[in-house]
C-alpha cells in the first residue's frame, strides 16, 4: 500500500479538524498515563487552590499554543521529516494539554476563555517560522521550549509542596520539554536573534497575566 499524498487543501481539513480537538475536544496524544493517577488528593485554602487553578490555566494555555504552533510550522515544514517531527512533537504535548485540562477539572477551575485566540496568533506565527526554513523552524522550536521549561520551573516553586498531584504534572511536563528542545537542537536548530527572543518572552508576559485572571 502507497502512502497518501496529502494536497494542501488536505492539510487545511486536517489542521482545522486538530483545532477544534485542541480547544473543545480530546485531542489525540500518546495515551502515557496521568502521571497524577496515583497520588492522593489534598486539602487546599480556597486562595490557594485558586492559585494553583489559575497557573494550571496558564500551563493549559501554553500547551494549546505549542499545539498550534507545532502544526503551523508542520502545514509549511520544507522537508517531510521535519513535518514528521513537528506532528510527533505535537502528539506528546497532547499529553500535557490533557493533563492540565484534567487538574483544572479537579481543581473546580475552568479553561481560559482566551484559549481560541492564542491559538490562532501562535498558528499564524508557527507558519512562518516554518515558512522560514527547517533549521529557523527548529530554533524557534529549542527556544520555546527554553521558556516554557522556565516557566514550569517557577510554577513548581509556587505550587504548595503538598500538593504532590500538580507537581507530579509539572515535573513529567518539564522533563518532556525538555528532551523536545534537545531534539530540536540535535536536528539542525539554529539559535534565534536576541530580539527574538526578547519578543517571545513578551509575548509569554502577555499570555500569563491575561490567563490568569481569564
Amino acid at each position: 500500500m502507497t502512502n497518501r499524498h496529502y494536497t494542501p487543501v488536505d492539510r487545511l481539513i486536517q489542521n482545522a479538524d486538530l483545532a477544534l480537538r485542541t480547544l473543545f475536544g480530546r485531542p489525540r496524544g500518546t495515551d502515557r498515563p496521568y502521571p497524577a493517577r496515583a497520588l492522593d488528593e489534598v486539602a487546599l485554602g480556597e486562595q490557594e487552590r485558586r492559585h494553583v487553578a489559575a497557573l494550571m490555566r496558564i500551563n493549559h494555555t501554553g500547551e494549546v499554543c505549542a499545539q498550534a504552533l507545532y502544526q503551523g510550522q508542520a502545514l509549511t515544514a520544507h522537508l517531510p521529516e521535519t513535518r514528521q517531527r513537528m506532528e510527533r512533537s505535537a502528539r506528546e504535548e497532547n499529553d500535557h494539554l490533557a493533563w492540565c485540562a484534567a487538574r483544572i477539572e479537579e481543581l473546580g477551575d475552568r479553561r481560559s476563555l482566551l484559549n481560541p485566540l492564542f491559538y490562532a496568533g501562535s498558528f499564524a506565527i508557527g507558519a512562518a517560522a516554518g515558512w522560514a526554513g527547517d533549521r529557523w523552524s527548529l530554533g524557534f522550536v529549542v527556544a520555546t521550549e527554553h521558556q516554557v521549561e522556565d516557566h514550569l520551573t517557577d510554577h513548581l516553586d509556587q505550587v504548595p509542596e503538598r500538593d504532590e498531584r500538580t507537581r507530579s504534572i509539572l515535573e513529567q511536563m518539564k522533563l518532556d520539554e525538555v528532551h523536545h528542545a534537545q531534539v530540536a537542537k540535535a536536528a539542525g536548530g539554529t539559535e534565534l536573534p536576541g530580539g527574538l527572543r526578547t519578543a517571545m518572552r513578551l509575548a509569554s508576559g502577555v499570555m500569563t497575566r491575561s490567563v490568569y485572571w481569564l
